[in-house]
């Protein structure tokens, strides 16, 4: 059987990283083994066989989203089994090599580029963020504003399609503040900060006001995750839904 190196990620690390015995790879794969790039530089690899993992039988498979997951999944897992290193630099899913050799080439062509971004994330992990709203609560949350008595008239009913109108308007824009300050708020505690996919409160869609990644190093996470814990507490007051995950490796701050 033909096998080709599929290759996990890329790890800096103070001495040959140990991979963890339990953790599987994709499925068909042979165990996770560490090759040697550099000098505290290293490559979690395994043996893929290349009628399952060839670029034809990956083009298939591409059409099977279950497939995809499942690939995704534990590709995943095994690059956050080496998260406590130094850095470790994911690579895409399905980057496979006819060989070690020709692995260990390709990753030795980008040295410059890779040692830019493990001084970059050197000794930091990633944490998500998301912020999404309750219209309802947070429109009846909201300081009320004395309205006139409703009429008979028409101009009466239309004086109350702009009022809700101009509601709206002002729940978005609060919205919107909101965010922005949220966002500043912890991208503070950060090294560095992205949206991702962001769409604060479109006038029509879905209820997402932020995606958010933040780069943030080891020995500031337990204040991150307890910052993040209470702007939490007090959205949820004013009908905001914010959640966080983490710590993950720097999936978001690896490309240059």
């Amino acid at each position: 059987m033909t096998k080709g190196t599929y290759v996990y990620c890329v790890i800096a690390a103070e001495g040959r990283p140990t991979p963890v015995r339990a953790r599987r790879g994709l499925p068909g794969t042979g165990p996770v083994r560490i090759l040697d790039v550099d000098h505290r530089l290293y490559a979690a690899v395994a043996d893929a066989p290349l009628d399952k993992y060839g670029a034809a039988a990956i083009n298939k498979g591409l059409t099977d989203l279950d497939w995809v997951s499942r690939a995704a999944v534990a590709h995943e897992a095994v690059v956050e089994s080496f998260i406590g290193e130094t850095a470790v630099l994911p690579m895409k899913l399905f980057t496979i090599f006819t060989s070690d050799e020709r692995a260990l080439e390709h990753v030795r062509a980008e040295r410059r580029r890779i040692a830019a971004v493990v001084k970059r994330v050197a000794h930091h992990q990633e944490w998500g963020v998301r912020v999404v709203i309750d219209r309802e609560r947070a429109a009846a949350a909201a300081p009320k504003k004395k309205t006139a008595p409703a009429g008979r008239s028409g101009i009466a009913y239309l004086a109350q399609k702009k009022a809700q109108r101009d509601s709206a308007k002002e729940l978005a824009a609060n919205a919107r503040e909101t965010v922005a300050a949220l966002y500043d708020r912890l991208a503070a505690k950060s090294r560095l900060a992205k949206r991702r996919l962001a769409s604060e409160l479109p006038a029509q869609g879905g209820p997402l006001l932020l995606d958010a990644a933040f780069l943030v190093p080891r020995a500031r996470s337990a204040s991150f995750e307890a910052l993040a814990s209470r702007e939490a507490r007090g959205l949820a007051r004013h009908g905001y839904g914010l959640t966080f995950s983490g710590p993950w490796p720097p999936y978001s701050f690896v490309q240059d």
